[in-house]
């Protein structure tokens, strides 16, 4: 199977990184802090939404920007102990591609998606954060936003994703989508097309745009 794209948006944690370590162990230590339960913490979603979403569906809405700034200096100040390592084929496909043909679509802090990124020598030359939107994914204002800052149309985008909520975002904006199963069961990923992460993909720069097939 081939896709065919002018730009190419890609999730970050799960997508080009691994940091499910590091979330738990912060994540988990924020819970304490405030005083919510495993099991209050344990119904909600964390994977794939912005910590403001997070934290407005655990606590009043008064502790929420407190509580945002926190988990943010949790977790950037986890970073240096192990808490990001590239995923297989990160590296080789994003060196494939022209740097004004790819953003990454966190729902990261800038911050911390800039200090999870410059940990594994990752420099996107557009980056889309949790900061610069208004509504999180699955709604398809991230992506949309991507396409918009590469200056190409949201039908000619291929997004990259491992989480279900991204994925939806995806389908919403209009784009196709590819699915990684590094966080969830491939059964569990609706997307155009599912591989276990980039190694199983190449990507081919043509005077059309960028062509995206599964390794034989």
């Amino acid at each position: 199977m081939k896709l065919h794209a002018q730009a190419l948006l890609f999730d970050n944690d799960g997508t080009l990184v691994s940091s499910l370590a590091s979330v738990q162990r912060c994540w988990t230590r924020w819970a304490g802090e405030y005083g919510i339960t495993a099991e209050q913490f344990g119904r909600v979603e964390l994977h794939g939404r912005p910590a403001a979403e997070i934290a407005a569906d655990l606590l009043p809405a008064a502790l929420v920007p407190q509580a945002v700034a926190r988990i943010e200096q949790l977790e950037v100040e986890d970073v240096p102990n192990g808490g990001v390592h590239l995923l297989p084929g990160t590296r080789d496909f994003l060196d494939a591609l022209p740097a004004d043909r790819w953003a990454v679509v966190t729902s990261a802090t800038r911050r911390l998606a800039e200090a999870r990124l410059d940990a594994v020598g990752i420099l996107p030359k557009t980056l889309v954060a949790a900061d610069d939107i208004t509504r999180g994914k699955p709604d398809p204002e991230p992506y949309l936003l991507g396409a918009r800052a590469l200056g190409v149309d949201p039908a000619a985008c291929v997004v990259f994703e491992d989480a279900p909520a991204g994925l939806q975002a995806g389908h919403a904006a209009g784009m196709r989508t590819v699915a990684l199963a590094t966080t969830h069961r491939p059964d569990e990923l609706d997307a155009d097309l599912v591989v276990t992460d980039l190694s199983a993909l190449s990507a081919l720069v043509t005077r059309a745009g960028v062509e995206i097939s599964v390794r034989g």
